[in-house]
């Protein structure tokens, strides 16, 4: 599709200002600046708890790498430990004590990431909670007020 036929994407929306378009636009017992203010509070609160988001996924991908590189590292020393157990039966003892250790060292590390998740995810909410709450709360200021 040309931008030649279709005016909307020649069209620069970093210059359209909002509040300035609807400054003029008037709506009998509607406030358009208490409105237009509201807003941009929703979008303040929603920027800051998206921001929590992505540094949440961000330590999180951050600690999956680590635990990749533990992972590995652990991985090689335990081949060097099986070769070195010596006969069959102490390779296999060593083993199942390796294969314990692995099985625990993961549920934690899958506990530890579960919790990083927990509290991101706590820490967005609790951003909109407090504006959803907020937004109630002068609602019910602007339905007082005449």
């Amino acid at each position: 599709m040309s931008s030649d036929k279709n005016p909307f994407l020649n069209f620069d929306f970093s210059k359209f200002d909002v509040q300035k378009v609807f400054a003029d636009f008037k709506v009998p017992g509607v406030d358009m600046e208490a409105l237009l203010n509201a807003q941009k509070k929703n979008i303040a609160a929603l920027t800051q708890a998206n921001q929590h988001a992505v540094e949440g996924m961000q330590a999180l991908a951050q600690r999956q790498v680590e635990i990749l590189q533990q992972a590995m590292k652990g991985a090689s020393e335990a081949a060097k430990e099986v070769v070195a157990a010596g006969g069959p039966k102490e390779a296999a003892a060593k083993q199942a004590e390796l294969a314990k250790a692995a099985f625990e060292q993961a549920v934690s590390n899958m506990r530890e990431m579960a919790e990083m998740v927990s509290k991101s995810s706590n820490q967005a909410f609790s951003v909109i909670t407090k504006r959803v709450a907020e937004g109630l709360e002068e609602l019910k200021g602007k339905a007082k007020s005449p």
